[in-house]
C-alpha cells in the first residue's frame, strides 16, 4: 500500500550540473498554504551536501571556462537564461503560488518582470572597466575589477524567485560561480529554475542549489572555507547571526534584512490615492514583504477621515484561493508565520491599541483550511508599542497620529530599521526635504513598493549592508586590484618606501 508521503513527488538538489539526492537520503514536506496540505517532498541537505556544492562551484570557478570566458559571451548566456525564464514564467508562477500562497495574478506579473534583471546584468557584463590613475611615481598605475569566487545566495520564502534574481545575475555577470540555498518552505521554484540552466548554456557547477534547513545547510555554506561572498535576504536576527559567522573568515557579506517602514500621510495628500498606496504597502502580498509599510503615520487633521476610508476599502478586499483571479488577499505562507502574526495581534490588544478592522481568521468557507488572516488595522498606537517596533511580517497595520512634519520625521526615524519609507503630499518642497531627512534606503513619494532592476535597493541601520540592483549591485560581487608598472630605470633606494 502506498502512503501519502510516498505518493508525493521528490525534489532533488542540483549540484555540479547534476540532479543529486541528499547524502542523508532524507526528505521533508513542503506545504500548500491554501490547503495546509503537503504537495511535494524536498531534499533535506546537510553539511556534506553543502560541501559538495561549494566544491563544485569552486572547481567551476578555478578550472572551468566561466571565469575566463569573454564577458560578452557570459552576457549572452545570462541573457538566454532570462529569455527561458520569460518563456516559462506562467509555469514558474503556478509553482510559486503552490509553495508560498501568493496571488497567481501577482506572481505572473512579478515573474514576467524578473527576466529584466538578467537582461540588465547581461548587458553590464562586458562594461566592468578599470581605470588608469594619475600617478606621482615613475610608474603606470591602473586598476581592474575581478570576481570574488564562490558566492552563496540565501533567500527567504516570501518572494523566492524574485529575491533570488536580485542576487544571481549580478554575481554571474561579475564572473563568479554561485550556490543558492532557498528557504526550506519554498524550494520548488529555485529547483525548477535549474532545469533551464543547461538550456541556457551555463557550464556545470556555475549555478548550484542545495535545499534544507538553515542550521543544517545554510550555516555550513556560510562558514565553508571556499566561500568568498554571502548574500542573504531575511530577518535581521538571522542576518546578524550569519554576519558573525562570515566575519570569522572575513568574508564579503551583503545583507537585506527586516523593516518597520513608515508610510506618512499629510493633510494635503490625495487621500483616495493614499488609501490605495497604504493598502498596497501593507496588505499587498499579505504584508509579507521586508518593505511593508507597517507603520501608518497620519496627520491629525485628516486622521479620522483617512482611517475611515482605509478601513472601508480594506474591508472590501476579497480573501480566498490565490489561484482565483478575483482574489485580492491570499494566505500566510506557512504555519509558523501564521501563528506569529496572530500572536502579534494579541500583543497589540494587550498593549491597548484599538482594533478597527480584522484581527482574526476570515469567515469565508474556502478559507477554512489554509493559513488566512484578515487585513488588520490598529489605531491608538504609539511608537513605543511592540506592534510599532517589531517586524510582524503580516497584514497588520499600526496607525500613529502626528501634528507637524518634524514630529513625523522623528517618529519615522525612531526605529532600529531603515529599509523604506513612503510619504503622501502635494507639497514637493516638503517631499524633497523629507527624502533627505528620512533614514531609509528607499523613499517613495505618492507611490509605494516600486522596485526596478536599474535602481539600487538596500537598507540603513539594522535593515542591511550593501545594495542590490543597478550598477551598485554588481559591485558587491567584485574586488579591485591595483597594478603598478614601473617606468624607472632602477630602484633608487630599496630601504626607503614611498
Amino acid at each position: 500500500m502506498t502512503s501519502r508521503t510516498d505518493a508525493l513527488p521528490k525534489l532533488d538538489m542540483y549540484i555540479g550540473g547534476e540532479w543529486v539526492a541528499p547524502a542523508s537520503g532524507e526528505y521533508f514536506e513542503t506545504i500548500d498554504p491554501f490547503t495546509a496540505k503537503p504537495w511535494a517532498l524536498v531534499a533535506r541537505g546537510d553539511a556534506s551536501d553543502a560541501d559538495r556544492a561549494v566544491r563544485a562551484a569552486h572547481k567551476a570557478f578555478t578550472e572551468g571556462p566561466w571565469r575566463r570566458m569573454h564577458p560578452s559571451k557570459r552576457g549572452r548566456i545570462i541573457h538566454r537564461f532570462g529569455e527561458l525564464i520569460e518563456q516559462h514564467a506562467d509555469e514558474l508562477a503556478e509553482i510559486e503560488v503552490r509553495d508560498n500562497g501568493r496571488l497567481l495574478a501577482e506572481m505572473r506579473h512579478q515573474i514576467r518582470y524578473i527576466p529584466n534583471w538578467y537582461y540588465y546584468y547581461a548587458g553590464l557584463a562586458d562594461k566592468i572597466e578599470g581605470a588608469v590613475h594619475p600617478c606621482d611615481k615613475p610608474a603606470l598605475s591602473f586598476s581592474r575589477h575581478e570576481p570574488l569566487g564562490v558566492c552563496v545566495g540565501i533567500v527567504p520564502w516570501n518572494a523566492p524567485l524574485f529575491l533570488l534574481s536580485l542576487k544571481l545575475p549580478a554575481a554571474l555577470a561579475a564572473g563568479n560561480t554561485v550556490v543558492l540555498k532557498p528557504a526550506e518552505h519554498t524550494s520548488a521554484t529555485a529547483l525548477k529554475l535549474m532545469e533551464l540552466v543547461e538550456k541556457a548554456g551555463f557550464p556545470p557547477g556555475v549555478i548550484n542549489v542545495v535545499t534544507g534547513y538553515g542550521r543544517e545547510v545554510g550555516e555550513p555554506l556560510v562558514t565553508h572555507p571556499l566561500t568568498r561572498h554571502v548574500g542573504f535576504t531575511g530577518s535581521t536576527a538571522t542576518g546578524a547571526h550569519l554576519y558573525s559567522l562570515a566575519a570569522k573568515d572575513v568574508k564579503r557579506v551583503s545583507l537585506e534584512l527586516g523593516g518597520k517602514s513608515p508610510n506618512i500621510v499629510f493633510d494635503d495628500a490625495d487621500l483616495d490615492n493614499a488609501v490605495r498606496g497604504v493598502v498596497g504597502g501593507i496588505f499587498g502580498a499579505v504584508g509579507q514583504t521586508c518593505i511593508a509599510g507597517s507603520r501608518l503615520l497620519v496627520q491629525r487633521k485628516v486622521h479620522d477621515a483617512f482611517v475611515e476610508k482605509l478601513a472601508a476599502f480594506s474591508k472590501s478586499a476579497r480573501i480566498g484561493d490565490p489561484r482565483n483571479a478575483a482574489t485580492q488577499i491570499g494566505p500566510i505562507a506557512n504555519r509558523m508565520q501564521y501563528d506569529k502574526v496572530l500572536g502579534y495581534i494579541d500583543i497589540a490588544r494587550q498593549e491597548g491599541a484599538e482594533l478597527v478592522l480584522g484581527g482574526k481568521r476570515p469567515d469565508e468557507a474556502e478559507c477554512a483550511e489554509g493559513f488566512f488572516v484578515e487585513p488588520t488595522i490598529f489605531t491608538g498606537v504609539n511608537n513605543d508599542m511592540r506592534i510599532a517596533r517589531e517586524e510582524v511580517f503580516g497584514p497588520v497595520l499600526s496607525t500613529i497620529v502626528f501634528d507637524e512634519m518634524e514630529e513625523a520625521v522623528a517618529i519615522a526615524n525612531d526605529t532600529e530599521f531603515g529599509l523604506a519609507a513612503g510619504l503622501w503630499t502635494a507639497n514637493m518642497r516638503r517631499a524633497l526635504r523629507m527624502s533627505e531627512l528620512l533614514e531609509a534606503g528607499s523613499v517613495w513619494v505618492n507611490t509605494y513598493r516600486d522596485v526596478s532592476y536599474t535602481t539600487p535597493f538596500g537598507g540603513y541601520k539594522k535593515s542591511g549592508i550593501g545594495r542590490e540592483n543597478g550598477v551598485e549591485g554588481i559591485r558587491e560581487y567584485l574586488q579591485t586590484k591595483a597594478v603598478w608598472l614601473s617606468t624607472a630605470e632602477e630602484i633608487a633606494n630599496p630601504f626607503v618606501i614611498g
